[in-house]
């Protein structure tokens, strides 16, 4: 919902006390902070849990209350509720007050998942119940009966919102808490008001609820539990309150909470869709049915609670300023956006203030991204980054800043803003200060780049308007540039439109705006199709392997093992026995096969099934891939050359030893040559991608410039050097915080468990990595690099052969 930026002549009254004056420290450069404040003793020994991230309230009015156990006894809502001090609420403040308060309440505090998700039905990381997915779907053992995170999210689909709205942001955090069997509606709707009343401080009187239209228990909690008025609690159809992951699958009721800016327009013909006067900070998703291919509802055996709270949206609340971008977790980046322009935000008029909250949003989500390894380019996710890169300068331009916003014509103002959103990371994501240099530089080389790219539009804007302006003296008609052109440039050379509009009436041509406008929708729609959904199957899969148990991997220790078919599918679908000739996909319930992860091509080998007092082998199954499927299972693709095999049927697995040799030289190699890149070229540049073949191997990795020959040599040379050391690998498994302390290297875009296989070159090398290896160095032989070349924007790729 989005909820109308207010002027300061039309802001509506404070929502909550202003903080006396002797209580009020300066954050600079405009947010007042509480002093800091121990956690309550039932906050203590949870370690998990960052001294340092804010502060606590205190000497608040006692209100709605409910106890830590999960049969609270409630008091009514109808009692004086305490009330939170604006300025008090910093934005790290209220995320560790949420990890706190469900930690005290047993949640596990995880941290955040990657912005670039393990799941190939999802393009960026949209939603906190991404990474519990696999938990969802019954395909991955809970770790912990309840959880709760603060997660990084992109979304991109209303992009065209950001900075219009006061709540759109293409990067946000979303507060979540998740329980995985453990508990349901009664406790997580508790547990919300009380956070929100009691710990938040939120006026009773203010807060809205709104349920499922059917969902008559959500209902009753609220009201004759909880104690909200009837008056105050919303029905609202499927549309807006009954969450489905697809078709079929996981479902259930909502329940969302709401903050009231204009309580005194009273509760007759409340509409919990006036933006201007409602906003959701607060959503609960009691996932609790199986939805059927007929379309019926089936209860889950396992009850789970998915809720979300908008980190960005309960501090413009608690902080009391009219819109996110306004609050202490943007606003810094806001100002320093407009001390480069040369003028003040309070100065601003409301276009170029939109311009510097699109300036805002958008470099959180750029320096994030490139964080995770996403670099600008012109296909995937690279696109998203180059995008809103072109969007920031563009609005740079636009609001009158030249060069560097210090002198320098010729430089870059994007690493001004970004140090300001790296000051502002440490409790969001602790790993973007290491990589602070790597983020800068490559900021500056896309802004440099698409500067250029900016005046090779307006050449073009130039050629265009001479043709519009012949064809229309040529043909009689108004000169006119069309709606495809301004959306070529906009979207090709990212040329502001605003631009191409008042170039264009200097001219005397006008603009098809109509057009343009139809251009973007369909762009719209297309990204909103694509990237904003999270799904919970895949095809037929989620069907077929639900009974399957996850696959024990052995391969490890033994290149052969003896199996049992757990399932046969055939063109994706599953059959009980399979003949002579045919492609089929085998489900085992243990393989010494590898299969394809980490870079590390599938296992190749054979299956075999042996029949008759004589033991003589009746089928032979050629192996050619091996691939993962949801969960841990693999899933064996070959042809089978000789006989049938069924369901049940007990088979030998036999891995080929000498491919396997090949993949495992190729992965200690590669685990050395990115050990050679940090020594020779810099401890700054990092994995990117990699091919672990038979064969050979390919290395990605992020890097501005082309490597010399004189580079490559060394590089080379160390590899060989270590490779001749005869050095023994160590492999152990440890969780997954003592490998990071350890200095241990995670490979990027991997998910990663509690615990975690940590493979060691003694003195060269250390790595999270499930891949197999060499015993000793000296089993490569030899490594030889045969190419070097750039693949994308800022990323590098080598290809070397070993053994």
């Amino acid at each position: 919902m989005e909820v109308a930026a207010l002027s300061p002549t039309s802001r509506p009254a404070p929502l909550l006390p202003t903080a006396p004056a002797h209580r009020r420290r300066l954050l600079p450069p405009r947010f007042v902070s509480g002093r800091r404040l121990r956690p309550s003793p039932r906050h203590q020994g949870f370690g998990c849990v960052r001294d340092g991230w804010a502060q606590r309230h205190s000497a608040r009015k006692t209100g709605f209350f409910v106890t830590s156990s999960s049969s609270a006894s409630l008091e009514p809502a109808t009692q004086e509720v305490g009330t939170a001090v604006p300025g008090e609420w910093s934005g790290d403040a209220i995320r560790r007050q949420f990890l706190e308060f469900y930690a005290a309440r047993g949640h596990k505090i995880l941290p955040s998942s990657s912005l670039v998700p393990d799941d190939p039905t999802v393009f960026l990381t949209i939603a906190g119940m991404l990474q519990f997915k696999p938990i969802f779907l019954g395909k991955e053992p809970r770790r912990v009966p309840c959880a709760t995170t603060s997660q990084k999210c992109i979304r991109t689909n209303d992009i065209e919102n950001v900075g219009r709205t006061a709540r759109h942001q293409t990067f946000f955090e979303m507060l979540g808490n998740f329980s995985f069997g453990d508990y349901f509606k009664k406790e997580a709707t508790a547990w919300a008001w009380e956070l929100a009343t009691k710990e938040y401080g939120l006026p009773a009187e203010r807060l809205w609820i709104s349920v499922f239209e059917d969902d008559d228990e959500a209902f009753d909690i609220w009201h004759n539990e909880v104690g909200v008025p009837k008056e105050h609690i919303k029905r609202m159809g499927a549309e807006d309150n009954f969450w489905t992951s697809g078709a079929t699958g996981p479902c259930g009721p909502c329940s969302e909470i709401y903050y009231d800016f204009y309580p005194e327009r009273g509760s007759s013909d409340a509409d919990l869709g006036d933006d201007s006067r409602f906003i959701e900070f607060y959503n609960l998703v009691f996932m609790q049915y199986n939805k059927k291919d007929d379309g019926s509802l089936e209860p889950l055996k396992q009850k789970n609670i998915d809720t979300g709270m908008g980190l960005e949206r309960m501090a413009r609340i608690l902080q009391n300023v009219p819109n996110n971008y306004e609050t202490d977790l943007i606003f810094p980046i806001i100002e320093k956006a407009a001390s480069l322009a040369l003028v003040p935000y309070a100065k601003a008029d409301e276009a170029m203030k939109t311009n510097l909250k699109i300036i805002g949003d958008h470099m959180r989500a750029v320096v994030y991204l490139i964080s995770d390894g996403v670099l600008p380019s012109n296909i995937g996710r690279g696109y998203v980054v180059r995008r809103l890169i072109r969007r920031v300068v563009r609005m740079g331009r636009l609001i009158g800043i030249r060069g560097d916003g210090h002198g320098n014509l010729e430089g870059a103002f994007l690493p001004s803003l970004a140090e300001v959103v790296i000051s502002l990371s440490t409790q969001i994501d602790p790993d973007v200060e290491s990589r602070r240099k790597s983020i800068i530089g490559e900021l500056q080389r896309e802004e440099l780049r698409f500067v250029q790219t900016l005046e090779r539009g307006e050449k073009l804007l130039d050629e265009l308007l001479d043709e519009a302006l012949l064809s229309a003296g040529n043909n009689g008609n108004k000169h006119s540039l069309s709606g495809k052109d301004v959306f070529l440039l906009y979207d090709t050379y990212g040329f502001p439109v605003e631009i191409t509009a008042e170039i264009a009436g200097e001219r005397g041509v006008t603009v098809d705006m109509m057009g343009f406008s139809i251009e973007m929708e369909n762009q719209r729609k297309q990204s909103q199709a694509a990237h904003n959904v999270v799904k919970l199957s895949v095809g037929n899969e989620i069907e077929i392997v639900k009974s399957i148990p996850d696959t024990e991997f052995l391969g490890y220790d033994s290149l052969f093992a003896t199996a049992v078919v757990k399932g046969l599918l055939v063109n994706g679908n599953p059959v009980n026995k399979v003949s002579e000739g045919s492609e089929v996909e085998i489900l085992l319930d243990r393989t010494p096969f590898y299969a394809e992860s980490g870079g590390q091509v599938g296992d190749n080998g054979f299956l075999y099934l042996n029949g008759g007092e004589d033991r003589k082998q009746t089928t032979v199954i050629e192996i050619n891939d091996v691939q993962k499927s949801l969960g841990n299972i693999f899933v064996h693709k070959g042809t089978i050359r000789q006989g049938s095999v069924e369901v049940g049927n007990e088979i030998d697995a036999s891995v080929d030893p000498k491919l396997r040799r090949g993949a495992k030289a190729h992965h200690t190699a590669t685990h050395l040559l990115q050990s050679a890149l940090k020594s020779v070229v810099g401890s700054e540049t990092s994995q990117a991608g990699s091919l672990v073949a038979f064969d050979r191997l390919r290395f990605d990795f992020n890097f501005h410039r082309s490597l010399s020959e004189e580079e490559l040599m060394k590089i080379e040379s160390l590899v060989n050097q270590w490779i001749g050391n005869a050095t023994h690998l160590e492999t152990k498994v440890m969780a997954l915080q003592d490998a990071k302390n350890a200095g241990a290297i995670a490979m990027f875009g991997e998910k990663y468990g509690e615990e975690v296989r940590v493979v060691e070159v003694p003195g060269v090398s250390l790595e999270l990595c499930g891949g197999t290896h060499v015993s000793n160095t000296a089993e490569i032989r030899g490594f030889k690099i045969i190419s070097e070349q750039g693949i994308a924007s800022g990323i590098r790729r080598i290809e070397a052969v070993a053994g």
